[in-house]
């Protein structure tokens, strides 16, 4: 839904762009990305209020109460991220907005599941309350899986038809989030008929989640209703979606795709407006360094992709797939939601005006916005201290001899494997070779013990990490061989009420505090960054990394349980088989066999 502009205001902008009253501001000399003809041409840009009034030739109007000169400048339309979950930036929202919307981006449709999952309903609320009054527009989306893998996993809240349908009446939300669970659509579950249900019925966007899915699978999958994937594995992957009619969201977190996506997307005769732009999950230091949307366009123009479409796909084309006609151009009767570019094939962001007025310049916001609301209470770590035996893999129905146990290979995208293992008091003694996964449920629903599996393809953990932000039910988890080494880092973390903690050599080496929901951040950008720094070199002594799979993301990515892969969720349970042969069952997900 289009924001409201008041009537006084149109009336003024008709009589502005006809010269008979002066502009509130006036913008001379540069050139425009026209996104609707990927022109680059020179134009003046009258204002008047939040709203662009004119886009003339040069030199047509000099009435203005305010004239900004651009000469030598590229002015275009303020960036949209078409999905992405600011809690990966560990920021509140209002230190976020401070950091991307210098760097152009003025709009995020934005999926609030990491707190969702934590705090159920009122993380979505707060979502909501905490964007009111920032200089970045959050368009906030109802989270539809919430866990995302429901009877795997047990997060802080269970969502179903009853809590999408009120979350979807709220004016402020604008579509239901990815629907990660693709198994349950593709079987119609009744649970996901249900959320899917509510969706159709509130006429709302459905955004989708589709790794991996193909032929008839992705048909059907469409056919539920479900109309974008930012999850591409390949340029053929986005052909099949492009073609397909999906509208297709390039991401900039899994960046050795983009060249082959770029190359499958320029050997089409038209590149379609269902071909958008977004970051997904970035980290703090990546983006205060690097950038958002603006570091994506980057990319995506060094790896052959024309700028002016490029800022087509983060501009216009997100527009259209929000329904939003009055943003992603410049272009009269559209909201002045700008960015000026210094540079236009580096993305070189100098200025940044919102609704009309310049809040951003030289990297930096003019003025600082505030918080509007008070973050949600802590103390969302619902789980005592925890013992080295909790990071040790107990075989059932043994003391000692040798057992076959199942085992996770790879790092994110994994496969199950089997390892023979000796058994000492019970317990598995874990070969040098490989080293082991722990998941604690910290949400207060569950008395399940912690669940813990040996992980194939990371090597020998050198020291241990543990943390409360894991991907999607953000329960504890822990990487380590030495359960001693396991024990203080989860420790360090519960102690904190959430966040990172990594040791090594029996200290704790680095550590970050993410009071707010496990999740986030109180301090200001720099400080998280600078701390989130510190743990991913800490983290990167005691385990080398393999890119692009056995990284630093992974870690958050590894408990994962709704892509086609194996993982080791919170409700695991070993068997025993005949023989003294024992399989640690650790969940078949979503999309696996």
């Amino acid at each position: 839904m289009n924001e409201t502009i008041e009537l006084s205001t149109r009336l003024r902008a008709i009589a502005a762009a006809q010269g008979k009253e002066p502009f509130d501001l006036l913008l001379t000399g540069g050139r425009i990305v026209d996104v609707a003809t990927l022109e680059l041409r020179e134009a003046d840009v009258g204002i008047v209020g939040a709203m662009i009034a004119s886009v003339h030739p040069r030199g047509r109007f000099a009435g203005a109460r305010d004239t900004h000169d651009l000469r030598g400048r590229v002015i275009a339309p303020g960036f949209i991220d078409a999905h992405v979950h600011f809690e990966s930036s560990h920021m509140l929202p209002h230190h976020y907005a401070c950091v991307v919307v210098p760097q152009g981006t003025t709009t995020i449709f934005c999926d609030p599941h990491e707190l969702a999952n934590v705090l159920g309903v009122a993380g979505a609320r707060y979502a909501v309350e905490a964007s009111r009054g920032l200089p970045l527009r959050f368009i906030v989306q109802a989270s539809s899986c919430v866990p995302a893998a429901p009877g795997l996993e047990i997060s802080g809240a269970d969502f179903a038809a009853p809590e999408i349908r009120k979350l979807l009446s709220w004016p402020e939300i604008a579509g239901l989030a990815e629907v990660m669970d693709m198994r349950a659509v593709l079987e119609a579950q009744p649970r996901m008929v249900g959320i899917l249900s509510e969706a159709l019925a509130s006429g709302k966007i459905i955004e989708g989640h589709a790794r991996g899915l193909a032929g008839p699978a992705l048909q059907a999958y469409m056919a539920a209703g479900i109309s974008a994937d930012h999850e591409i594995t390949s340029g053929d992957d986005a052909l099949e979606k492009l073609r397909a009619g999906m509208t297709v969201e390039i991401r900039g977190s899994h960046d050795y795709l983009l060249p082959d996506v770029v190359e499958a997307i320029n050997s089409l005769p038209v590149i379609p407006t269902s071909l958008t732009v977004c970051t997904d999950d970035v980290f703090p230091d990546h983006l205060i360094e690097k950038g958002g949307v603006s570091d994506v366009l980057r990319r995506l123009i060094r790896y052959g992709l024309d700028p002016l479409q490029a800022i087509r796909c983060a501009t216009i084309n997100n527009a259209i797939r929000l329904r939003r006609d009055d943003l992603g151009m410049v272009a009269a009767g559209r909201r002045a939601d700008l960015v000026v570019l210094a540079d236009l094939t580096e993305i070189a962001v100098e200025t940044v005006y919102v609704g009309g007025a310049r809040v951003a310049a030289s990297g930096r916001m003019l003025e600082t916005p505030a918080a509007r609301v008070a973050p949600p209470p802590s103390g969302t770590m619902k789980l005592g201290p925890l013992s080295a035996d909790d990071f040790r893999l107990r075989v059932p129905g043994m003391t000692k001899g040798r057992a076959v146990l199942r085992t996770i290979k790879g790092a994110r995208f994994n496969s199950w494997s089997e390892i023979e293992v000796a058994v000492a008091d019970g317990f598995a003694v874990v070969p040098d070779s490989v080293s082991v996964m722990t998941v604690a449920h910290r949400h207060g629903r569950s008395d399940r013990k912690p669940q813990t599996a040996i992980i194939e393809g990371w090597d020998r953990w050198r020291g241990a990490y543990a943390s409360s932000y894991s991907h999607d039910s953000h329960n504890l988890v822990a990487y380590g061989w030495d359960p001693a080494e396991m024990v203080l880092a989860a420790n360090t973390v519960i102690g904190m009420g959430g966040g990172i903690a990594v040791v090594q050599g029996g200290c704790v080496i680095a550590r970050i505090a993410y009071p707010v929901a496990g999740l986030l951040s109180d301090k200001s950008p720099a400080e998280v960054a600078s701390e989130h720094r510190a743990v991913v070199e800490a983290a990167g002594k005691i385990c080398t990394w393999q890119p692009p799979y056995r990284t630093f993301k992974a870690l958050g990515g590894q408990s994962l349980a709704c892509n086609p892969a194996r993982t080791s969720p919170t409700r695991a349970s070993p068997t025993v088989r005949p023989r003294k042969f024992a399989t640690c069952s650790y969940g078949r997900i979503a999309g696996s066999e």
